[in-house]
């Protein structure tokens, strides 16, 4: 399993976040999501989901690396990517700890709608196997997650699809689910329902 490996050109100068009542929000539904089991820590230690909100231009703030297993974040656990670059796979960013490895998947979207402010991915079995079922929108079962062909189909995607909240399925990701919107709130819902309707409560 490749869950979690920085896959990217990584340069980071050290920072703080600067905590907002936006960044409040955006950790509060972390924490919701991860009392369902969206966000979490396989058994063999190895965490997976993050959620990301855009900042000025094409920056954002976003989960640090190696954070699943915590239930709330503390401000330093969260980190602003300054710059990235699909073409060179690489990335800088701001803070006390590395960016999450899905940062230039976070990246793709934002650059390929200037609408969306939150992007969300998140690991559930029977979420994925039910998109997948139901004939969600998709990146390719042979496109691998952290890589830049992965961020230039996600690319695509969002260009076809402009109207907010969308929900896809990383399909070479296993598990591996991604939802954004125009604010947290939307795309933490559209989550939360789209599994209350595979896994009524």
């Amino acid at each position: 399993m490749d869950e979690g490996v920085i896959k990217y050109s990584s340069e980071r100068v050290a920072g703080q976040v600067t905590v907002s009542a936006a960044l409040q929000q955006l950790n509060a539904a972390r924490t919701k999501l991860f009392e369902l089991g969206l966000i979490g820590a396989y058994p063999n230690g190895i965490g997976y989901g993050n959620l990301s909100l855009r900042q000025a231009g094409t920056q954002f703030v976003i989960s640090a690396s190696a954070t699943g297993a915590d239930h709330t974040l503390r401000s330093d656990q969260f980190c602003l990517v300054e710059a990235f670059s699909i073409e060179r796979n690489s990335v800088r960013s701001r803070g006390a700890l590395p960016a999450s490895s899905e940062s230039m998947t976070h990246g793709a979207i934002y650059l390929a709608n200037p609408a969306v402010q939150c992007v969300i991915h998140v690991h559930s079995l029977p979420l994925f196997e039910a998109l997948l079922a139901q004939g969600a929108a998709r990146t390719g079962a042979d496109i691998a997650y952290g890589t830049p062909a992965m961020a230039q189909a996600v690319m695509q995607l969002v260009q076809a699809q402009p109207v907010l909240p969308v929900l896809f399925v990383m399909a070479g990701h296993d598990e591996g689910v991604v939802a954004y919107g125009a604010d947290v709130a939307s795309v933490t819902a559209l989550l939360i329902d789209t599994l209350n309707r595979i896994e009524p409560t």
